[in-house]
């Protein structure tokens, strides 16, 4: 082979590596500058909240110069842009303050109470999911009839209605009426002190420590407000998925199956459904962080410990420090799956790769 035959095959793959090159530092940059504006934003609202956390930390009939010392311990009589920065540097090598609430760092109470949002938020969008995927392929596939219609407004109903009132209402009927779900809670009081969680998330340690009856009681606990969040999260999947199949229905190679005889089964659910599954997964995966960032009042009602309950613990309390983080926690959450399920849905439909 001669050399201008060799920089002729070079040239293509040279290219090839600066593109994927410029989207990695275009990706970077993306997380970065949304990290610092999210960043910016939970500090500044922090500082605009009427809350003082010297007077959190030292009490409201504390002397004034007890007061004037704690503030200028934590730096509050710097100007903003001076504690913005010192803030920042705390965040980057993970101080996010002491919790007045627990004595804790707020870091340490955040790993300890977030499996527990992470594993109601992933019940809840399980449900979401699998019945959110059939209704809306099923009011896809009947476009203007009753079942399309009853779909609609079961969607309509979940975006509509409040979720503390449904929340009340449900613990009011299948708690306090029928008895078929414990109360409020994680864990029964019996079990509670006994069984030992190693990782955080009580269903799966209970499943693998073998203890079965308090799975029982774990599952009892979880089913009603995972099952209020799987509901939100049905109303949003369903109708997304209802969208994605009527525009994959009016596609050309949907006649063409139909032409070739396929059955209507076949083509719905092999065919038109795998297509529409590419965005499908970016819309679940959204889902799952909004039911993360998304469950204050839902663990409040229930009593869960997580941390939609820590969070509003804290505000409650002026804990100004475990608010900052808890928030600064969830949106990050929030940030890092979106822009991973933009990620994969570039990664999985090649189409979206050249733009």
């Amino acid at each position: 082979m001669t050399l201008p035959e060799t920089s002729g095959a070079t040239r293509p793959r040279r290219r090839r590596n600066n593109r994927t090159a410029w989207a990695i530092l275009r990706f970077a940059v993306t997380v970065l500058t949304t990290f610092l504006g999210l960043l910016a934003v939970t500090f500044f609202i922090g500082r605009v909240v009427p809350i003082d956390p010297a007077l959190a930390i030292v009490g409201d009939r504390a002397p004034a110069h007890v007061v004037e010392r704690v503030r200028e311990e934590l730096g509050l009589n710097l100007p903003l842009w001076q504690q913005f920065f010192i803030y920042l540097k705390q965040v980057l090598s993970g101080d996010f303050g002491t919790s007045v609430l627990t004595s804790n760092p707020v870091l340490e109470d955040i790993k300890r109470v977030f499996p527990a949002t992470m594993e109601l938020a992933t019940v809840g969008t399980l449900i979401g999911a699998l019945f959110g995927v059939p209704l809306g392929v099923l009011a896809a596939v009947k476009r203007g009839s009753i079942a399309d219609q009853v779909v609609r407004v079961v969607g309509l109903i979940g975006y509509s209605v409040p979720v503390f009132w449904l929340a009340l209402l449900a613990l009011l009927f299948f708690y306090a009426k029928l008895n078929w779900v414990a109360y409020p809670g994680r864990i029964d009081v019996v079990y509670e002190y006994t069984f030992v969680s190693t990782t955080g998330f009580y269903l799966f340690d209970a499943i693998m420590q073998g203890e079965w009856e308090v799975f029982r009681d774990l599952f009892r606990h979880i089913i009603l407000p995972s099952a209020l969040l799987g509901y939100f999260s049905l109303a949003y999947i369903s109708r997304m998925t209802r969208s994605f199949m009527l525009n994959e229905l009016a596609q050309e190679y949907v006649v063409a199956a139909r032409a070739k005889g396929l059955s209507e089964t076949r083509i719905i659910w092999f065919h038109a459904l795998r297509n529409a599954a590419v965005p499908l997964i970016t819309v679940i995966a959204l889902s799952y962080a909004g039911l993360l960032e998304g469950s204050v009042l839902t663990e409040t009602i229930f009593s869960w410990p997580g941390l939609g309950l820590y969070i509003t613990n804290s505000l409650q309390n002026a804990d100004i420090n475990a608010v900052l983080g808890g928030t600064l926690v969830v949106g990050a959450v929030f940030v890092t799956i979106n822009l991973l399920s933009d990620l994969l849905y570039r990664t999985l439909d090649p189409r979206t790769r050249s733009r």
